[in-house]
Formats: structure tokens, sequence, C-alpha cells
């Protein structure tokens, strides 16, 4: 007898019929080797990537409260907290913004300079799935460099960086790493060569950060400049994050909750779009 099953049946060492997609939904596997692969990028340099930017951001905290007094009051929010508790939560998340943003914007750009970008087009992801890896492992890199900072903050004497809504600061830190982790895809869709990325990070990422209110309650600036903070999403990112930690903040939490979020969803689905089509990507 023959062992061939009948005209029109799929053997059943077939999983589906010819031209039907094998992954029907979401590709896990795929999605967690990229992220993985990601990850394992920067961990392989991790005393560049994630201890160097805590020694930084450390150093900052020093320097600032040497020259200002770590006891000297801030006024925020209508109340008076100690400079070094006031300015350690905003470089907590200035040094995770940064380094969400570094990751996110090398992996494409790399890709197209080294000529090896097909490695990210060709597998069987979708663009959504190469977005949610690539956004994830920043995300992860700059958690890890904000746990860093906060475990060297809390060793540092004269310093309180002891949550009071543990949540605020999970969420806004959150919020915070995928709002530059997008940032830095969009950027390394759009770059050409390393010297746009640094220019974006230059020109744009570090201004923005430097002016969002991490040394300073932005309650004390001239109209003009208050006004120029309220308009900066680094500002309502830092601010949240800050309630986090003191249970006081100079804008509506809420607010800029929904700032961020919206911001991120934005990035989220233009960088999709930009994926899907290939813009600058695919020759």
């Amino acid at each position: 007898m023959s062992s061939q099953p009948p005209i029109g049946q799929i053997p059943s060492a077939i999983r589906s019929a010819p031209g039907e997609p094998v992954i029907r939904n979401v590709n896990w596997g795929g999605l967690k080797t990229l992220y993985v692969k990601e990850v394992r990028r920067f961990f392989k340099v991790q005393l560049q990537t994630i201890w160097a930017p805590a020694v930084t951001t450390l150093l900052f905290l020093v320097i600032f409260t040497i020259a200002n007094g770590a006891r000297r009051p801030v006024m925020l929010g209508g109340e008076v907290v100690p400079f070094a508790d006031f300015v350690a939560p905003g470089l907590i998340v200035m040094g995770m913004l940064n380094n969400a943003f570094a990751n996110a914007s090398f992996s494409l750009l790399v890709g197209k300079i080294q000529g090896n970008i097909v490695d990210y087009l060709q597998p069987p992801l979708s663009s959504a799935e190469v977005l949610a890896a690539l956004t994830g492992a920043a995300v992860t890199r700059a958690f890890l460099v904000g746990f860093a900072v906060f475990l060297a903050m809390s060793l540092w004497p004269g310093v309180n960086v002891v949550p009071r809504h543990p949540g605020a600061v999970l969420w806004f830190g959150l919020l915070g790493a995928a709002f530059l982790a997008l940032a830095g895809v969009l950027t390394s869709i759009w770059a050409e060569k390393f010297d746009h990325a640094a220019a974006v990070t230059n020109f744009v990422i570090a201004p923005m950060t430097l002016l969002s209110g991490t040394f300073y309650s932005v309650d004390h600036l001239a109209p003009a400049f208050r006004a120029f903070s309220h308009v900066n999403p680094f500002f309502y990112v830092i601010s949240g994050f800050r309630y986090g930690f003191l249970g006081t903040a100079d804008s509506p939490v809420l607010l800029g909750s929904v700032v961020i979020l919206a911001i991120d969803v934005v990035l989220g689905v233009l960088c999709y779009v930009l994926l899907r089509r290939g813009w600058k990507l695919k020759s």
C-alpha cells in the first residue's frame, strides 16, 4: 500500500498549506531573539554603556552639591526641599533619557553604514516587532543606568533618594525612556552617518535635557523662560519623575503623564510607518 496521503490532503509533517503564513500573529520567538541580541550588544561593553554614564551622572551630583551646598533649600511646588534631594531625581532620569536615545539611535544606523541592515529587514519580523525589540532594548539600558545611579546616590552622604511614590517613578521612567528610545529609532532611520546622529544629540537632545529643570526649579525663571520650559517635553518627564521621590512637583503630574504618553504614541506610529515603508532603509 502507498504511504502517500490522499490527493488534496496536506501531509501531517507540513504545518500549513503552501502560501499560508506559518506565523499568524506575533512572532514571539523572533521578537525575543532580536531583543536579546540588542541587549547583549550593549551589555558586552557594559563598562562603557552602563557604568560610565552612572559615574558621569554621579559626578554632576557631586559638583553641583559642592558648589551650591547639599542642604541649600529649594522651593518646589510650595514646599522647601534640600538642593541635593531636589537635583538627584533629575540626574537619575537624565541619565536614563540620554542612554535610551544613545542605544536606539545606534542599531539601524550602524547597520546602514556597515551594509548589514538586511539583518533587520530580512528575518520574518513585522515592523511593529522590530520597533518593539529596539525600543525594549533601549528602555532596558535606560533602567539599568538609572538603577546604577540610584544605588550610587543611595550610598552618597547627604542625599535622600527614597521614593515616596514608587509607581510614579516607574511610570515616568518608562514613559521618558520610551520617548527617547522612539526618538532614537527615528533618528537612526533618518541618519545616514554618525555625524547626523551626533548632531541630533548635541543640538536637540542635550539642550532640551539641560534646560528642562534638572538643576533648577522653573518657578524661579523669567516668564519667557518659564513658558519655554512648559513646552519642553523633557520638563514633564523630569518633573513627574521627581514627584515620585519628593511627593511634590512644579507642574501637574497628570498633565505631564498625558503629554508624554501622547508623544510616545505619535512617535511610535511615525516610526512604525517609516519602518514599514523602508524609508532610507531599503534601496
